[in-house]
């Protein structure tokens, strides 16, 4: 199972393949976030659950950005337990804060600092790509 992004701590950093916890010390993610995308069934993000559950990761976080819905699973003493909302939680190995707003879910440093969004990225990459334009070049060939 490969989530969206994953953090693990006790590894080197480096670019892999895939992560092979066999390979890794038998150090599972520790943080895994899932994306959703039109594509995902039930069954599927039900069964990546099940895997990350019995892999020991300790905090699941699953995004629908189409809905702007966020959930977010801890492990408890033996398995992961919903949280109930995930507005204003701060992740307790990552210390990032959630907080659920409109039109997306925004997150911050544990500093306070919020991060980009995806919309300011892409407003960002548009004022860029227009700025190209405006100098003679075609950002779609560069």
């Amino acid at each position: 199972q490969a989530p969206d992004i994953m953090v693990v701590f006790g590894r080197p950093k480096g670019e892999r393949g895939s992560y092979r916890q066999w390979l890794e010390n038998n150090i599972s993610p520790q943080v895994v976030f899932e994306i959703l995308s039109p594509g995902n069934t039930l069954t599927e993000m039900a069964k990546k659950q099940l895997f990350y559950q019995r892999y020991g990761v300790e905090e699941y976080y699953l995004y629908d950005p189409h809905k702007n819905d966020a959930s977010a699973w801890i492990r408890g003493e033996n398995q992961l337990e919903i949280l109930e909302t995930l507005d204003n939680w701060v992740s307790p190995r990552l210390g990032i804060r959630f907080q659920l707003g409109e039109p997306e879910m925004l997150l911050f440093y544990p500093d306070g600092q919020a991060f980009t969004s995806y919309n300011q990225e892409k407003q960002r990459a548009e004022r860029l790509a227009n700025k190209l334009r405006e100098l003679g070049l075609n950002p779609d060939e560069i």
